[in-house]
Formats: C-alpha cells, sequence, structure tokens
C-alpha cells in the first residue's frame, strides 16, 4: 500500500508553486493538481511516507498563509486513488451508497475507512470540482457492505461537523448508475 498526502489552498497561484515545491523537495507522484471550486487549488501525490511528510511540509511552507488543509494518509486502500481519478469501473452494480461532505480532505478520509469497512467498489471520490466545493464518494456492493462502510466513512467526519448527508440505496435503478459514472 502507498502513502497519500493532499493540499488545499484558497490560491491557485501559490497553489502552482506550491505544487511545484512539492514535486523538487522528494521523489513524490503527482496524481493532481487542479483548480477546484471556488477558487482552491488541490495537489495530490503519493510515495513513501517520509517523502510524501517530506514533500507536504514543503508545500505548506510555501504557500503557509494560503493553506486551507491537508492530508497524510499511510496505507491509503489502492480504490481510493482510482476513484479519485476515475480510472475504473466497478465489475458490478448493485446497492449504492453515497456519502457528501463539506470538505475534501473529509471525503478522501470516509472514502478510505469506507472501502476498508467492507467488502465494497468505489465508483468516485469527487474533490469539490463543480459543486461548490463539496465532496462526495459514491460505493457499491451488496446492501449490508455498503451499509456498513457508509457508517465507517461517515463517523470519520461526525465528530468535525464536515458529514453533509449519507444515503444507502438498495436496490437502484439502473438508469441512475450512467449518470453516476
Amino acid at each position: 500500500m502507498i502513502t497519500i498526502g493532499f493540499l488545499e489552498l484558497n490560491s491557485i497561484a501559490k497553489g502552482i508553486l506550491a505544487a511545484d515545491k512539492m514535486i523538487k523537495a522528494a521523489a513524490i507522484k503527482l496524481i493532481a493538481a487542479r483548480p477546484s471550486c471556488p477558487g482552491k487549488y488541490q495537489i495530490l501525490i503519493s510515495g513513501e511516507v517520509s517523502a510524501v511528510k517530506t514533500s507536504l511540509k514543503a508545500g505548506s511552507e510555501a504557500a503557509s498563509a494560503n493553506v486551507i488543509d491537508q492530508l497524510l494518509i499511510p496505507r491509503i486502500h489502492p480504490q481510493v486513488i482510482d476513484a479519485i481519478n476515475l480510472a475504473s469501473m466497478p465489475s458490478s452494480l448493485k446497492a449504492l451508497g453515497v456519502l457528501e461532505f463539506f470538505s475534501v480532505t473529509a471525503a478522501i478520509t470516509a472514502a478510505d475507512a469506507a472501502v476498508k469497512a467492507a467488502n465494497v467498489e468505489l465508483i468516485e471520490v469527487r474533490l469539490g470540482t463543480g459543486i461548490g466545493g463539496k465532496s462526495f464518494v459514491t460505493l457499491t456492493g451488496d446492501v449490508g457492505a455498503v451499509e456498513m462502510s457508509v457508517r465507517s466513512g461517515a463517523k470519520t467526519a461526525e465528530e468535525t461537523g464536515l458529514l453533509i448527508n449519507q444515503v444507502v440505496i438498495a436496490s437502484p435503478d439502473k438508469e441512475l448508475y450512467k449518470y453516476l459514472l
């Protein structure tokens, strides 16, 4: 398993600077560096724990006044990265779980907890782009597994107040799925 680091800034210009500093600071892989709503900038990296820590520190120092949030998750489940990048289609579509958050980092943390809690497949982890800065996670699997995963993912954000809503649809109409992918 790999480690990810995530940095969210309230300045696009400083975000680009931070991304450059992060790449130069350590041997990491840049997964994403992009603007998001409303006028924020997101940087997602992966690598060894020490390299990701070094890189996050460099990015945070380069744009200190503009850092909104940051996150480091060692041993992240590989499905989380695929779902952020929309790189894989679930093998089958069954029950549907949706977790909605006020924070990008809350969605990433919840997605990791959800996929580790039960045998589910992540469909997407949407990180605040085009939806007013909100984030959400969609996943599929057997009803019981989806319920357990959604509970586990929601629990990661309940104490911070960043969870907006959670739903489990036991038998979603197949027409709905083509609009989720």
